[in-house]
């Protein structure tokens, strides 16, 4: 059934897609679902987290340890209503986020972390969450979102120049202390097409060069005074735009941010992307992101390297899923599930891969990143549509891989000795005889990387394969 083996390379998307799991309107959802259900990792998955540890009841919620019934907006507590950060100086690496980072990293996805923080907070408090995160490869730390808004705690406690200045001093000392994060500026950028400056230029303007991604956050349709009220015809605390005008202000305000940055390019993101269903209903919101995704297609808009599905699973309308109010571990899908996972499956947003020389076991893999990585291709041979198709690995095997097989990924950890195949089949059966071939990935199993693999280890992770799993293919009912 296994013919030769080859490697193979992991690389970029001509856009990537990232995906939100959990936030102030929805918990996190653990990365076997996720991908079970859509079929395919992302690049990353963004994760959303404050951190104020000078506050009184920090690292408590704030909606719980400051729960006031005259709250009328979700932003209004002394910080951020954000599940907590609680690592930093004097915390663990045993609580969250870390706990889902590992989820994610060990999934073969990168995190995105955003962290809203005190922009008072000492160099040395910085210094720890950087000694944080130094471990976990490629990390994008989003420091400070939407920083031009007057919403979030930061924006309340400091000026608009003070909140650049400490974002401008937080990118330093990541870059200095963990080399492997890139930190994301997130501002309105243009807010009209015909903007020569962008919003808040004078005091944000040190940020542009500093950062390693720009960002803008854009919603198509948001009701932003959930839940606290119902948004109906005549009412106020929503909004929605044209597709077209969220495209050209994001392409104006990468324009803008070039300029500042003389001229030259940096990637950018919309770090936040959806249409609300409490604005447009369900229906709506699913033609709303796939018009916007097919102008990135039709523009052919190399120009924009990412943006973030805001969110898996949403307690409103913002999810592919919403939360099941009798049980917060159930989601209930809406009909933008299948217009995302159609748009994430096609190839402008699809990671590229390139098969190269054939290989011997014992063999190296090396993961860089969820844009780059090694791993091996095998060529399987297939009669017809197979009615058994899976990898049975011996009893020893302690690999952690991703796989692919024809379109769909799979997940096997290193406690897992039987992956099956089958899904790959069930909404694309084979018609014909036909080869396909299956990849394989090896991400950290711990969801961290190695300090002992070498002076790279911040970069690269490896795994030697000493042997590949038995491949079982079968054509007919073990009984007819």
């Amino acid at each position: 059934m296994m013919n030769e083996i080859q490697k193979i390379h992991l690389g970029k998307a001509k856009c990537a897609v990232d995906l939100g799991d959990g936030s102030e309107r929805g918990e996190y959802v653990n990365q076997d679902e996720i991908l079970y259900k859509l079929g395919r990792p992302h690049r990353s998955i963004s994760l959303m987290y404050c951190y104020y540890p000078h506050d009184d009841g920090f690292p408590g919620r704030a909606s719980v340890v400051h729960a006031n019934p005259n709250v009328k907006f979700a932003w209004d507590y002394p910080y951020d209503d954000y599940f907590t950060y609680k690592g930093g100086k004097g915390g663990t690496l045993d609580d969250e986020p870390f706990t889902c980072m590992r989820d994610i990293r060990r999934h073969g996805q990168d995190v995105t972390l955003t962290l809203t923080m005190d922009p008072f907070l000492e160099d040395e408090y910085i210094i720890a969450v950087a000694k944080d995160l130094s471990t976990f490869g490629r990390v994008f730390l989003r420091i400070n979102h939407e920083a031009t808004g007057n919403w979030f705690s930061f924006n309340r406690r400091a000026s608009y120049k003070e909140v650049a200045d400490f974002f401008v001093r937080a990118s330093k000392l990541f870059h200095e202390y963990a080399p492997n994060v890139l930190t994301i500026i997130c501002i309105d950028g243009a807010e009209h097409t015909t903007d020569t400056k962008m919003v808040k230029e004078e005091e944000f303007a040190p940020t542009i060069p500093e950062a390693d991604i720009w960002s803008v956050d854009k919603y198509m349709a948001l009701h932003w005074t959930w839940p606290f009220d119902i948004a109906e015809r005549g009412g106020s605390g929503f909004k929605r735009e044209k597709v077209r005008d969220i495209y050209d202000l994001t392409k104006r305000s990468f324009e803008l941010y070039k300029n500042i940055n003389g001229g030259v390019a940096k990637p950018m993101t919309m770090a936040e992307l959806n249409a609300d269903g409490d604005v447009t209903g369900a229906y709506d919101q699913a033609l709303m992101v796939k018009e916007f995704a097919d102008i990135l297609v039709s523009e052919k808009a190399e120009w924009f390297s990412a943006f973030t599905f805001y969110q898996f699973r949403d307690r409103g309308r913002l999810g592919l899923e919403i939360e099941d109010p009798n049980n917060p571990a159930v989601g209930i899908a809406q009909p933008v599930m299948d217009t995302y996972k159609e748009i994430i499956h096609s190839e402008w947003f699809s990671p590229k891969m390139s098969i190269s020389d054939e290989v011997s076991l014992p063999c190296i893999l090396r993961w860089g990143n969820s844009e780059d990585a090694d791993g091996l291709a095998i060529k399987l041979h297939f009669d017809k549509n197979p009615i058994f198709c899976e990898a049975v690995f011996d009893k020893d095997d302690d690999s952690n891989y991703i796989m692919e097989l024809g379109g769909r990924w799979f997940y096997k950890s290193p406690n897992a000795k039987n992956i099956n195949f089958m899904s790959a089949f069930f909404e694309k059966p084979l018609s014909c005889e036909t080869e396909m071939t299956l990849k394989i990935f090896a991400p950290p199993a711990s969801g961290e990387n190695d300090p002992s693999q070498g002076t790279d280890w911040q970069k690269n992770y490896y795994y030697q394969v000493k042997k590949l799993p038995t491949i079982r293919i079968r054509f007919e009912p073990v009984i007819e």
